[in-house]
């Protein structure tokens, strides 16, 4: 698949769906962080000692792809794919290879709608040419963000429409169930002995049906609160609480519990399987090309326009922030 340059018509349309959708971030800052951190454990000897050295670099640049949504028009789209556009689960109408998906609805309209799982098979690809390459500082970089957007697709809300409960009076809780949930339970509830990395024969099959999986729990997601709502009244649903220095107003904690213990685990579950997906990814791409050694890379250094380029993220991300279009 080749993304190619983009209608006027398509850029409205994506710059609209850009505003409605910045302040969701994805798993949270903390989430991202985590699932990468934790990702690294997974993998084989021949592969651990390297991102272990790198796990600071791999954890902190999980979430430059969030960043990079203030800066990149054409970012939003690669996080999620609201396929409950195309009809009914198990959406067949929507073809799952690119060119032929293109072919039937056109890149405008994959593109408005989200292009979450074929994004994730470009980035693999890129991955598995920087192992071939033994490019150390790209196989860092492209670890540390395919492991955002693999997240991204076992995220129930990044595969419907209704992300944010903006069409149900549900406003918020995109950040409620990947921020608040894992920020508040994930350290001292969460079960994160998880098996090796494994081999994926298909990571385009492998992909959709996570996808697949976080479409079918969308609907649980949004009714769940919904249901709780109607239980709790609004100063038992929120509390005020200092986040970052300032007094903001959050889900309680009491609320919050009820609605994880509702879910029946399922934020655990999806925390856990973007951990296992993750550090397969990784592996699979090292596999693919030929299993490089990795204590014989080259290009090991960062150049001056690398942290040129990570300077002026965090300055657009900064600025976005100033702008009050971050929730994280």
């Amino acid at each position: 698949m080749q993304l190619r340059p983009h209608t006027c018509k398509r850029l409205v349309a994506v710059i609209l769906l850009l505003a409605c959708q910045l302040p969701a971030f994805c798993w949270g800052f903390y989430g991202h962080r985590k699932i990468n951190f934790l990702s690294t454990f997974l993998l084989p000897p021949e592969m651990i000692a390297f991102y272990k050295q790198h796990i600071d670099f791999i954890s902190e640049h999980a979430v430059d792809p969030d960043k990079r949504r203030y800066a990149v028009l054409d970012e939003a789209p690669r996080h999620y794919i609201d396929i409950d556009h195309y009809g009914a689960y198990p959406y067949t109408e929507l073809p799952r290879k690119w060119s032929e998906a293109v072919a039937k609805f056109g890149e405008d309209t994959l593109q408005t709608y989200g292009v979450v799982p074929w994004w994730i098979q470009i980035m693999q690809r890129r991955l598995t040419d920087a192992f071939k390459a033994r490019n150390q500082v790209m196989i860092l970089k492209l670890s540390a963000e395919i492991g955002h957007y693999i997240s991204d697709a076992h995220v129930p809300l990044h595969a419907c429409h209704n992300h944010n409960g903006q069409f149900s009076n549900q406003n918020g809780i995109h950040a409620f169930w990947e921020s608040r949930i894992p920020e508040l339970f994930a350290e001292n509830q969460y079960d994160f002995m998880i098996g090796k990395a494994a081999y994926i024969p298909n990571v385009g099959n492998f992909i959709w049906d996570r996808v697949l999986e976080s479409a079918a729990a969308a609907d649980t997601v949004l009714r769940m609160e919904a249901n709780l709502t109607r239980q709790f009244s609004p100063d038992q649903k929120y509390a005020y609480e200092e986040r970052l220095g300032k007094i903001t107003r959050q889900y309680s904690t009491a609320f919050s519990a009820a609605y994880q213990q509702a879910l029946n685990g399922m934020i655990e579950r999806r925390m856990r399987q973007s951990i296992f997906a993750t550090a397969s990814f990784w592996y699979t791409a090292w596999v693919d090309a030929g299993q490089p050694d990795l204590k014989a890379l080259t290009n090991t250094k960062l150049t001056p326009e690398d942290l040129a380029e990570y300077e002026k993220l965090n300055a657009q991300w900064l600025g976005g922030k100033a702008m009050g279009k971050i929730c994280d």
